[in-house]
This record gives structure tokens, sequence and C-alpha cells, in this order.
């Protein structure tokens, strides 16, 4: 803490000091100033920002497409990749897109959805239920906190 000292004095003690006059906060009146290596503090604050990168994670949405009469070797198929896939700690979108006539049958749909939430029950559970939307009907999985 130097206090107020003129533009031209702050700048004459940063060369003398081999440093940088670094402007905190311009807009106040008068403005702030701090006397730093500038080069130092950028990469300080990137290494700490690819620190906190490294422990944020990142959760994928995983699709997994049934159909209304899918057979029960296929169900038991998709539901082992949708357990794996919960396993680690993906959020799975199941959806079923109906063709033709199928669609006046959607309650078939919502019965294999329910199914297979039930399969899937011990790894995750339903954050969106079965909704319509369009000619396909879909639900989201995420998996169980550790």
């Amino acid at each position: 803490m130097i206090g107020i000292v003129s533009a031209r004095e702050a700048q004459l003690k940063a060369n003398e000091r081999e440093l940088d006059l670094v402007k905190i906060s311009p807009n106040a009146n008068p403005p702030v100033c701090k006397i730093m290596d500038y080069g130092k503090f950028l990469y300080e604050q990137n290494k700490r920002e690819k620190e906190a990168k490294k422990k944020q994670t990142i959760i994928e949405v995983k699709e997994i497409r049934l159909s209304a009469k899918i057979e029960d070797h296929d169900f038991s198929f998709k539901a082992k990749n949708a357990i794996k896939f919960l396993q680690d700690g993906d959020k799975v979108k199941i959806s079923i897109r109906f063709r033709g006539r199928e669609i006046a049958y959607s309650t078939l749909g919502r019965e294999v959805m329910n199914k297979f939430a039930d399969t899937v029950k011990e790894y995750g559970k339903v954050d969106r239920p079965p909704v319509m939307e369009g000619r396909s009907m879909s639900m989201i999985l995420v998996p169980h906190k550790k």
C-alpha cells in the first residue's frame, strides 16, 4: 500500500523493480493499480483454471433406441449396455420411434419403457418419465449417486 501516487511515478517505481503496473479497477476514482509480474500472474491463473477443469466430471447423454415390438434377447442386450453406461456415470436416453400404424399402440411402447426402467432400477433411476414427442417416445435415466 503506497497510497495515492501519480501515474508517471507509479510507472517509474514498477520499472525500477522490473515489474508491470497493472490496473486492478480502472473505473475507480482514483484508479487502483498494482505492481506485479503480469506474465507470472497469467501463468498461475491458467494453472488454477486447468486444475479446476481436471476435477470436474463431464456427464454425457448416451442414447439407446428400442422398438415397441422388441424381442427378449435384444431387450436384455440393450439393458446390459444401459447398465454399463449408468455405471460409468453417464445419463441414458431411452427412445422408441413408432413407424406407420404402430403409433396407435403407443401403450405397448410405454410398457416397454417401464419394463426397461424396472430392469435397470438397481443402477439408475428415471429422471424424466416416458413422454411422447411427435412419433417418438423418450425417457431419461440417471445413475444413482455414489
